[in-house]
């Protein structure tokens, strides 16, 4: 039944499972080449990839599920100086590896299954100067590391060997450092380092965690006398093998030693007896729970410089202590952080320490400090008394009056649970360069008192208490150099609000950090004098009506004193406005932080001076548009631009030049497909502002400039109509004027080939005589003559002879065209035709229409056998109705007259 089922599978199927199958281990990612480096590490790789290029000179293949390093797949690649097989599953190591990586120098075998290391199998890694072979397991068979002439590096550690011997023969001449630790060996026997005799450079080796090693044979150390730092970390052997230790390191020249970790619970005067002729200079015996020191246990380190008891459980210090450490500088006793016991320090114990310089007493729960405390400790720089608590709640002119006589630069007291500070406290620290009282619960107005002496204090830091320090303008006349005042989360929300700024005194102030206090109102010369001032921290307090303009005597300008500030932090203050003036002449600000405001539009230029900004946060506001003329100065060196979860409004009119900027510029701009969402429209929302498409944009701006041509032609045309509609007779009268008064009227006599008596015969109706009377005859006066057949006709001559005649003595014929005209049959039939053959015989400016009424083109033809498109466009008039249109009609009348008969050719 199931081979029944099987054959309807398609052929197709099965091959479609296999690559299915298969895909995970075919389509991985690919490795990561950069600078001469290939990374495929973490890509579950079986073998070498061929596809990377050839010239590459470190190869990084952990973590990956190799079982070999086959020698061929490494042939592409000769030029290999570092190979990184880490956390694979190797077997073996091929003799003909470094055959075919000729300069091999670095090789990591780390966590892999190589079992057996033959000589043969180094034999041609003579250049090698790294070898990590950690974690394999690995059984030595002859002198596999004797070949190796430039090795610097070994390391052999959790191998479970049985031995520290590698080798018989001297060998690794430039051995530098040798890593032994986590394995099985029981003894250093005396010939164990027998085959290092001959490395002049090995200066360290590593015993980590030899819980196996329970003897030391004696001599076992001289092999490697020039040894100079030795580990045994997490070794767990308490005081008695130390001191055998101490002992067998007496004839070299042990420098460093390390000893954390090793259940080491007591120190007795004979602990490190065998290091008396030793050039020890650093020993760590951090993190053992040291409950006891006896007198004198250090007196053999005279040459001691750095001694670590970190993690102690240390309860009673006495003046013989620390005996015999005279050359100690630094001296680190922190306590355990979960040890409630508290340190007993006897009067003058730290005396022996002359030059001691350094002194961490962190959470040591000191019980109390006295007037004898420090005595002793004329070269003391820094002392850190941090997270422990007084006894004794006010620091007064007692507490460090044993450090008088010290150089102390650095005091650190952050934590101590201080309540105030009393006048004189501090007045014998004249050297003091660094003060920290962060996180204390100082309660009390500074009146200049309690920094008094502090003439050479270059940071003051007061942060973290409980935000009941009130200020005065005296508050810092003691500290006139100083340059970093931190106040977070400690000033009362009124203490700035005063006409005498505490700070007026700190010219030489580069920092000033005045966060989380919860401050309202500050005054315009809070800053003043203050010319130096570098970084300003105004963060999370409440100065939402700083910067408005409804603010009461208006904007409150307080950077206009601060010209060279370069870091300028003002979060979360609820802000909504930004006075164009705020960062007037801020030429100099590089980094600018206005994130989790309320703040949307911004006034054009009000970033304009900041031309060398390199960082500007504006994350968390209500900001739609990114518009040029606001961003372009501050984002055009930007380095840095941190501006998600706003409301970006992704139109063309808001982001098209932010976008495009984002595409082009250099900055960096974290989360920036994730933060920077649009809002709207709803073609957008919830989409990145990097979805938004600026080519639809940019068709729009030719339809914009087609827009305002034609929208700007069609006004004009409009505007030019009404013009001319209404007064485009007067236009064209004084055009008229002013042509003749430059040019002169034109005169057709002088381009006419024979003389006329009249300029025009006028043809009018019996209805219209008077009209020509009153109208044209008075134009005669102006050296015009008309013939008017009723005045100037001959007596006894046939009238018809008397037209023919008179109308071949006229340079014009002219028309006063009326309906009566029209209906005048005389008029219709003999005139008109002989007026029709005058026109054609000359030409088409020999007739002159004048319209007393409007008739239309069509009874115009029917009548008289004329339409106006036969005449020039001058030649035909309109009898105006308005009176002040009468002088503009006799010129163009004047000008019609004056006009010659001939065709231009």
């Amino acid at each position: 039944m199931l081979q029944m089922h099987q054959s309807f599978y398609p052929a197709w199927v099965i091959p479609v499972y296999i690559i299915i199958a298969v895909s995970p281990h075919q389509c991985m990612a690919t490795c990561n080449v950069q600078n001469g480096r290939a990374d495929c590490s973490h890509l579950r790789l079986s073998s070498i990839p061929q596809d990377l290029p050839s010239n590459i000179t470190s190869l990084d293949m952990s973590h990956n599920i190799m079982t070999a390093a086959l020698p061929e797949s490494l042939k592409r690649y000769s030029g290999l100086l570092h190979l990184d097989i880490s956390y694979n599953s190797i077997k073996n190591l091929d003799v003909d590896l470094c055959r075919n990586l000729p300069q091999l120098l670095t090789l990591n075998l780390m966590h892999n299954e190589v079992r057996l290391l033959k000589r043969e199998d180094l034999s041609h890694c003579c250049k090698l100067t790294w070898l990590n072979m950690a974690s394999n397991r690995l059984k030595l068979q002859g002198e596999p590391f004797s070949l190796l002439k430039n090795l610097k590096y070994l390391d052999v550690s959790m191998n479970k060997l049985q031995s520290a011997m590698l080798g018989t023969t001297p060998q690794l001449p430039s051995l530098e450092t040798l890593n032994l630790g986590y394995n099985d060996f029981t003894t250093l026997k005396t010939n164990d380092f027998s085959f290092l005799r001959d490395s002049p450079f090995l200066q360290k080796v590593s015993l980590i965690s030899s819980m196996s090693l329970e003897n030391l044979e004696s001599g076992c150390f001289k092999p490697i006398s020039g040894l100079r730092v030795l580990s045994l970390d997490e070794s767990r052997k308490g005081s008695l093998f130390i001191s055998a230790l101490c002992t067998e390191l007496s004839g070299t020249a042990i420098d460093f030693l390390s000893l954390r970790k090793i259940s080491l619970l007591k120190l007795t005067s004979q602990t490190f007896s065998g290091l008396k002729e030793t050039n020890l200079t650093f020993l760590d015996l951090s993190s053992n729970s040291l409950s006891k020191i006896e007198d004198g246990s250090f007196q053999w380190l005279s040459r001691l410089q750095t001694l670590n008891l970190t993690d102690h459980n240390i309860g009673h210090l006495t003046n013989g202590t620390f005996q015999g450490l005279n050359m100690l500088k630094t001296l680190l006793l922190l306590k355990k952080k979960d040890q409630k016991s508290h340190l007993l320090v006897d009067d003058f114990s730290f005396q022996p320490l002359s030059n001691l310089e350094s002194l961490i007493l962190q959470n040591t729960a000191l019980v109390k400090i006295t007037e004898n405390t420090f005595k002793g400790l004329t070269r003391l720089k820094k002392l850190d008394l941090s997270w422990n608590p007084q006894t004794e709640r006010q620091l007064t002119d007692k507490t460090f009056v044993s450090l008088c006589d010290s150089q102390l630069k650095t005091l650190n007291l952050n934590g101590i649970a201080s309540a105030g500070i009393k006048p004189g406290s501090f007045s014998c620290l004249k050297n003091l360069s660094f003060l920290f009282l962060d996180r204390n619960f100082i309660r009390q107005t500074f009146l200049g008192k309690e920094f008094e002496g502090l003439s050479q204090l270059q940071e003051l830091h007061i942060s973290n208490n409980t935000q009941a320090i009130y200020l005065t303008p005296e508050s810092f006349v003691g500290v006139p150099n100083l340059r970093v005042l931190t106040l977070a989360k400690s000033l009362t929300a009124e203490t700035l609000n005063q006409d005498s700024s505490p700070f007026r005194p700190l010219s030489n102030l580069t920092e000033l950090d005045l966060s989380n206090n919860n401050i309202a109102n500050i005054r315009q010369n809070m800053l003043e004098g203050l010319e130096n001032l570098r970084v300003l921290k105004l963060q999370h307090n409440n100065l939402v009506r700083l910067w408005k303009q409804a603010n009461l005597g208006g904007p409150v300008l307080f950077l206009k004193h601060t010209w060279r500030l370069e870091h300028f932090t003002i979060d979360s203050n609820g802000m909504d406005e930004i006075p164009i003036e705020a960062f007037r002449n801020l030429t100099h600000l590089r980094e600018l932080s206005l994130s989790n405001n309320l703040l949307n539009n911004f006034q054009d230029s009000v970033f304009d001076d900041l031309t060398s900004l390199e960082v500007l946060r504006l994350e968390k506001n209500f900001i739609t548009s990114v518009r040029p003329e606001v961003f372009r100065t501050p984002m055009h060196n930007l380095s840095l631009l941190v501006m998600g979860k706003n409301t970006f409004d992704c139109t063309c009119e808001s982001i098209l030049w932010f976008v495009t900027w984002l595409n082009t510029t250099n900055a960096t701009i974290p989360n920036l497909r994730d933060q920077y969402i649009c809002n709207t429209p709803p073609l957008y929302f919830n989409r990145s502002i990097m979805d938004f498409d600026p080519l639809s944009c940019k068709d729009m701006t030719p339809f914009q400039v087609l827009y305002i041509l034609t929208s700007t032609a069609v006004l004009l045309l409009m505007c030019s109509a009404f013009i001319y509609r209404f007064h485009g007779w007067r236009i064209q009268f004084y055009w008229n004027i002013m042509i003749n008064r430059i040019l002169g009227l034109s005169d057709a006599r002088l381009g006419e080939g024979r003389e006329f008596e009249y300029d025009a015969y006028v043809i009018h109706a019996e209805e219209d005589a008077r009209w020509v009377e009153r109208r044209l005859v008075p134009l005669e006066d102006k050296d015009c003559q008309f013939f008017l057949e009723n005045r100037d006709s001959v007596s006894g001559m046939s009238q018809l002879e008397s037209i023919v005649n008179n109308m071949r003595r006229s340079r014009k014929i002219l028309f006063v065209v009326t309906e009566s005209l029209l209906k005048d049959p005389w008029c219709r039939r003999f005139k008109v035709h002989h007026a029709l053959h005058q026109v054609i015989e000359a030409s088409r400016d020999s007739v002159v229409l004048i319209f007393l009424q409007d008739v239309h083109d069509y009874k115009l033809s029917h009548s008289l056998f004329l339409r106006r498109g036969m005449l020039h466009q001058s030649c035909i008039l309109n009898w105006p109705p308005q009176k002040e249109r009468i002088p503009a009609f006799y010129q163009k009348l004047l000008i019609a007259l004056g006009m010659t008969n001939r065709l231009q050719e």
